[in-house]
């Protein structure tokens, strides 16, 4: 009785042990590899830039600290109720003319999504999803669809030009 008691021990001492050693070896590598999420940046007004303004963020460095960043950026846009599902939103910061076209941004519940649009054709520019909330993308040769979802619930954003301009329509689902 006592050597497989002796036996029992010594052989949780050693899957202890390796167990252990596992877990030390898998953490120092992980935590190694933390980042930050990447962040959206904000749309100023037209005008607020010129053409030797520095980037507001990098994804190489970390951004500066709040109090030292605080007088250039923008503040957050705020968000406004979902539309209803045929109608268009009304662009959340002002158009700004581009080379192609115009950006407008469209702010939903479940995130935001910013379109470059020309005279015939549009861009994505950027999605970001609320807290919470996912995204996928699907882009053809006439429209671009951004879809944020959150548990049942679905919000679309849908750009299309196959039958002139490009406009946007936004639904919830």
């Amino acid at each position: 009785m006592l050597r497989g008691l002796i036996h029992v021990l010594a052989w949780s001492l050693a899957t202890g042990a390796a167990v252990t050693l596992s877990w030390w070896g898998v953490h120092t590598v992980m935590a190694g590899t933390a980042y930050d999420p990447p962040r959206a940046l904000p749309i100023t007004a037209p005008g607020a830039t010129t053409q030797g303004s520095k980037p507001l963020a990098s994804s190489t460095s970390k951004p500066p600290s709040p109090s030292a960043s605080a007088s250039h950026t923008a503040s957050p846009a705020r968000r406004t109720p979902a539309p209803s599902p045929k109608a268009p939103t009304s662009p959340v910061a002002s158009p700004s003319p581009t080379a192609s076209g115009q950006i407008k941004a469209y702010d939903t519940d479940g995130g935001r999504a910013v379109f470059d649009l020309g005279k015939a054709d549009a861009t994505l520019v950027s999605a970001t999803p609320g807290t919470g909330w996912s995204m996928q993308v699907w882009k053809t040769q006439t429209w671009i669809r951004v879809e944020f979802a959150k548990d049942t619930d679905r919000v679309s954003v849908f750009c299309n030009w196959h039958d002139g301009p490009p406009h946007v329509e936004v639904g919830t689902y």
